[in-house]
């Protein structure tokens, strides 16, 4: 589930696992081009066991 949001004035993205969800991963455009410059990483770190 997918969220949008505002913290001081700049815009967030919030990823919740549920509706009830009561911490959610937020973050703003800084870091949301910091994960796609390195989404290949990040995804294999996600696979390893």
């Amino acid at each position: 589930m997918i969220e949008y949001g505002e913290f001081k004035g700049n815009k967030l993205i919030k990823l919740k696992r549920s509706e009830d969800d009561t911490f959610p991963f937020s973050f703003g455009k800084s870091k949301a081009k910091l994960i796609v410059e390195h989404f290949d990483e990040i995804k294999k770190f996600a696979e390893e066991d």
